[in-house]
């Protein structure tokens, strides 16, 4: 399964998650950010790529239905509903997203 993860500029949550699952043999992992300024910034391309897209919030969700409308109807898309509270590899932040991430990989 290729996991894409999203979060607003792709600093801190997604590539956390990213982390957790890079070396997780049941998936490929790739992260990106919604906003312009993200570090990586999700592109048609990359949803393409995508089995699953895991957003954090429900805001991220809102503008890949606003950017990519012709590709929004085919995307497989699951809000984690992580809140920007965590820095990179923040335990409490791991705890969530392996708590949330686990049963989609079932």
């Amino acid at each position: 399964m290729k996991l894409l993860f999203l979060c607003s500029r792709n600093h801190w949550r997604s590539p956390t998650a990213e982390a957790i699952y890079q070396n997780d043999p049941r998936v490929q992992v790739r992260s990106a950010g919604t906003s312009s300024s993200a570090r990586i910034r999700v592109s048609e391309k990359l949803l393409q790529w995508a089995d699953l897209v895991c957003v954090m919030e429900h805001t991220h969700k809102r503008r890949l239905r606003e950017h990519f409308p012709d590709l929004y109807p085919d995307l497989d898309i699951e809000v984690l509903d992580i809140a920007d509270d965590y820095e990179f590899m923040d335990p409490t932040l791991i705890e969530l997203i392996r708590e949330r991430v686990e049963p989609l990989l079932d």
